[in-house]
């Protein structure tokens, strides 16, 4: 397989795979489907059982939902989309692999480097919306729009993560971390960036795949951190050819998002908050100091990748 990362993989387009249509244009078909089918389809069936009053829904109910959601319209769709479209070809696309226990190690300590990252990145960009709200009314208005979705977010979730039991926190586990972990990296980092990595740069595949699993989220102001976030996913999925690792740094994230809930009583991993003027300067350095870090860090792995198979 080509290695270059600024080159397409189109050398190995006859080679490796035979679709039944061109890889690009599945990527887009299996991005609206999965879309529509996803969050119109679960949505409407989701008022239909439940409506529109969640307080009074039963609680485990909605995580069965959220499971049975997941693996209908997004793990079971890309399967068939892979079956129809790559025929015999289905594992390599979905890089399905087994890393090494090193390939998965060094994977996450890039994840404890870009989590904190991405946490300043937060603070930094909400002052500067907080600043640009105060001075434009026109960024007033998209602020308001965006503090709406934010708190519908965050209460839906807070729902989800309200654990009394010990048999409750495990499900809170299986439907936060462990089901978008399979289902969501098999369908983005799997079926759409592989079929893409044919059509293009491996960079514009990551980067388009990225920023379609940000949009997905409807998370307004973690629009660019989860695309930065899926963007690392992105990156390992294609430097270790596996799908195991991506899906172990997802569930990771998510995991850590569970614990944050349980111990500062925040639904979000990356704390959405306004900082104030005088923690802006300690955050736009610590965003510095962690980027640099970070940028390091990635060209010692790719430098030296083949240590770690």
């Amino acid at each position: 397989m080509n290695n270059n990362f600024n080159a397409p993989q189109n050398d190995n387009f006859d080679n490796e795979i035979n679709p039944t249509m061109h890889p690009g244009k599945a990527a887009i078909y299996g991005l609206i489907i999965v879309f529509f089918l996803f969050q119109f389809g679960g949505g409407l069936l989701f008022l239909a059982i439940f409506g529109t009053d969640l307080s009074s829904a039963n609680v485990n109910a909605v995580r069965l939902f959220n499971v049975a959601g997941q693996l209908l319209f997004i793990l079971a769709p890309t399967i068939m989309l892979a079956k129809l479209v790559y025929v015999d070809k289905v594992s390599p696309v979905l890089r399905i692999k087994l890393p090494t226990i090193k390939e998965v190690v060094i994977f996450i300590v890039g994840l404890v480097i870009l989590i904190p990252l991405l946490q300043s990145f937060i603070y930094v960009q909400n002052y500067i919306i907080q600043q640009l709200a105060d001075s434009f009314s026109i960024f007033q208005h998209m602020k308001n729009f965006a503090d709406d979705l934010d708190k519908l977010m965050e209460s839906s979730y807070g729902i989800i993560l309200n654990a009394q039991s010990l048999f409750e926190i495990v499900f809170v586990v299986l439907v936060v971390s462990i089901t978008p972990a399979i289902c969501e990296e098999v369908f983005f980092r799997g079926f759409t960036q592989k079929s893409l990595e044919y059509s293009m740069k491996p960079f514009w595949a990551i980067l388009i795949t990225s920023f379609a699993f940000a949009l997905y989220h409807f998370n307004p102001y973690g629009l660019l951190a989860l695309t930065i976030l899926a963007m690392y996913l992105g990156f390992a999925a294609y430097q270790s050819k596996s799908i195991v690792i991506p899906m172990t740094l997802h569930f990771i994230n998510n995991f850590i998002s569970i614990l944050a809930y349980f111990i500062w009583g925040s639904d979000e991993l990356m704390n959405t908050s306004i900082v104030k003027p005088d923690e802006f300067s300690l955050h736009i350095i610590l965003l510095l100091l962690l980027t640099i870090l970070f940028f390091f860090f990635l060209f010692y792995l790719k430098k030296n990748y083949y240590k770690f198979q």
